[in-house]
């Protein structure tokens, strides 16, 4: 394997803004390397409150759908809508990010992403709003989403050094886990305040911050960029680069099967909220706060992490320990016993999520950077639409509680297939790399 698959780096390393400074900051910088980096930093602050509005307008959409339908299938189907372009655009989104300039597209999608924020509050706050329209806003933003996940992603790359790069991952998972567990309890605290319409408008918001912070990021070199080919056959390279590497191919074939029946428990969280456990919008977003508690301790474990626990084992580890959680959480007798279940299954699997795409950003060559993010995001995030209408068709006839039984069921069988089938894919690994030294 070349060596810049398997260190990739599209900044110089000698530059200023990226050594790691001596005295008090070092021993935070160690546990942080991507901290170094000032373009991270102002990412990372406009990024969080970014992702805290996101998180609003996630939990709000959910409680008013049920408000609205009182149907636990509305609530997944309005979930899958705003994930299901992922599975169909994010191949195009790939190639997009890798001939453009990757802050560009940013400045871009999230400027749109802010507008339509904007719409679904006001007919909201109007009182015109039905399910056709929150559906449709919601596809038109997992539109917009298809190209800004991966342009997220390989930016990340451009932002910090290579020895960075891991960090950085982590880091920006644990945005999202952050804001996880902020956004959803101010959620239902401003559900209870003003309605969901000011949870969208706040939303909208929320963009301005991140705005600012890209227009402030000043990188000092780019990405290569794909050859002016055709769409589609940059999108067959990128497909077959995925698929003859070993390692990329074995994640992204686990990765679909926990896409679709592992984090589908997610859109049945307003459901168990109102219907077991008899609680308001304020409890609901704490039982997604729990969940994101956890799953932020796992980012910040999996940085400090880097290099003492084996990829493997954090892996695997961490989906078994989301599976037995989540499993455990189905019988919680109580509130408090299922938000400590929900803390642990949100540290298996952003153990195992962040470890799987830090791996993915190590091992890629940056020039199929964007196509190669694409693809592992489309079976993470464009799978989820089936988990999701899978789940609350079977809630609807069986209950919340035995679809996500069923759902983790289907995890642990994937996790047992990957433990099994590890000899062969190192050894295909093995006469990969063989055949690109030579």
């Amino acid at each position: 394997m070349s060596a810049a698959a398997e260190d990739p780096s599209t900044v110089n390393s000698d530059n200023p803004e990226n050594q790691a400074p001596s005295g008090l900051k070092s021993r935070l910088l160690s546990a942080f390397p991507a901290f170094a980096s000032r373009n991270f930093r102002l990412y990372f602050t406009g990024q969080i409150i970014s992702m805290i509005g996101t998180w609003l307008q996630m939990v709000a959409q959910g409680w008013l759908v049920l408000e609205m339908t009182g149907s636990a299938y509305w609530v997944g189907v309005a979930a899958a809508t705003s994930t299901l372009p992922t599975l169909f655009l994010s191949l195009i989104g790939g190639v997009i990010v890798d001939r453009y300039p990757r802050k560009t597209i940013l400045l871009w999608t999230q400027s749109l992403s802010m507008i339509l924020a904007f719409v679904l509050g006001t007919v909201t706050l109007t009182h015109i709003v039905t399910i056709p329209i929150i559906l449709t806003l919601a596809f038109m933003l997992g539109c917009v989403g298809s190209v800004a996940t991966p342009a997220i992603q390989a930016f990340l790359s451009e932002m910090v050094d290579r020895n960075q790069l891991h960090s950085a991952v982590a880091l920006n998972a644990s945005i999202f886990n952050a804001s996880r567990v902020i956004g959803p309890a101010i959620a239902g605290l401003m559900i209870s305040w003003i309605g969901t319409g000011g949870a969208f408008v706040a939303n909208g918001l929320s963009y301005v911050a991140v705005i600012i912070a890209l227009l402030a990021i000043s990188t000092t070199a780019a990405a290569p960029r794909a050859a002016n080919e055709h769409p589609l056959q940059s999108i067959r390279d990128g497909i077959a680069y995925t698929w003859k590497h070993p390692l990329l191919r074995a994640i992204v074939l686990f990765v679909s099967a926990v896409s679709i029946f592992g984090w589908s428990f997610m859109a049945m969280l307003p459901v168990v909220a109102k219907q077991r456990f008899g609680l308001g919008a304020s409890g609901m977003g704490i039982l997604f706060s729990a969940f994101g508690l956890g799953s932020l301790t796992a980012t910040f474990f999996v940085s400090m992490s880097s290099g003492r626990i084996s990829p493997e084992k954090m892996i695997i580890g961490g989906i078994l320990t989301f599976s037995l959680s989540l499993v455990a959480f189905t019988f919680a007798p109580g509130v408090l016993p299922g938000l400590g279940f929900l803390f642990i299954s949100g540290l298996g699997m952003l153990s195992a999520f962040a470890t799987m795409t830090a791996t993915v950003q190590r091992l890629v060559e940056d020039r199929y950077r964007g196509r190669v993010m694409s693809i592992y995001l489309m079976v993470l995030m464009g799978l989820m639409p089936v988990g999701n209408f899978l789940i609350g068709i079977i809630s609807e006839h069986f209950g919340t509680s035995a679809a996500i039984r069923a759902s983790t069921l289907v995890t642990l069988v994937a996790t047992g297939v990957l433990i099994a089938s590890r000899p062969g894919i190192y050894r295909a690994w093995d006469l990969y790399r063989s055949r690109m030294e030579h």
